[in-house]
């Protein structure tokens, strides 16, 4: 069924109205996400996913938890949408591979000298030229939705999907996660910290942030590619 007429089902079989009120934040959601995908992800895919999501949310709310039923769904339509991705497996395992070698220069530069990395550095280090040093890092940021604990298609760990009802050893888990997240969030350099906060945080699209920035939408692209295996590379032991 496409969304469209999973929506007009729900209205027809006078559906809960939190599904009714909340279905644009489905679409909202699947159109900010398609940005940070390949073409080949279809959005219907993802609405889909997303409405699936939604209604879960809807039958499963408990208003007494104290989270906004906005808050709730948006986690569960969000979780409903990575399962889809990763049901697809569309990433080439060799983005991967070449993600966490960059990742590991990366580190392995900014331990040594105390500062950020620079690109050329980087790529003289891997042995490849700009071009291709920046292609890595386009490549790895499509094929990331940023979730630093979702499965590894490399080491094949799994881990707990957001959809999934969390137990309390993972909840407690997921919240000590994103409080190391947090922090190493904050030990970014500036411009990194305000680019994640444009993209997640206000849900600016690459181009917004670049006219922001008085860069190209590239150039984001790339700065924002880095951030992400930056940051999974530290996280990386933790988890």
């Amino acid at each position: 069924m496409n969304p469209h007429a999973m929506y007009v089902q729900v209205q027809r079989q006078g559906g809960n109205d939190l599904v009714v009120e909340h279905a644009p934040l489905v679409k909202r959601i699947a159109h900010h996400m398609a940005a940070r995908l390949p073409a080949s992800v279809q959005i219907d895919d993802l609405i889909q996913a997303g409405m699936i999501g939604l209604l879960e949310a809807a039958r499963q709310y408990d208003a007494s938890q104290g989270a906004s039923f906005s808050t709730y769904a948006g986690i569960r339509i969000r979780g409903a949408m990575l399962d889809e991705i990763r049901r697809l497996d569309w990433t080439p395992r060799s983005v991967h591979r070449k993600a966490r070698e960059v990742a590991r220069a990366i580190q392995e530069i900014e331990n040594e000298t105390g500062r950020e990395a620079e690109d050329a550095e980087v790529a003289e280090r891997l042995g490849i030229s700009l071009n291709e040093y920046h292609q890595i890092l386009q490549d790895s940021a499509a094929a990331r939705v940023f979730n630093i604990d979702q499965e590894d298609p490399e080491s094949g760990l799994v881990a707990e999907h957001p959809s999934d009802e969390p137990s309390p050893a993972a909840q407690l888990h997921r919240q000590q996660l994103q409080e190391l997240l947090a922090q190493a969030i904050a030990a970014l350099p500036e411009r990194e910290r305000l680019i994640m906060q444009l993209y997640y945080d206000e849900e600016l699209n690459l181009k917004e942030i670049g006219a922001v920035l008085g860069v190209s939408e590239s150039r984001v692209s790339q700065i924002h590619g880095r951030i992400l295996l930056k940051l999974r590379e530290q996280m990386a032991d933790w988890v």
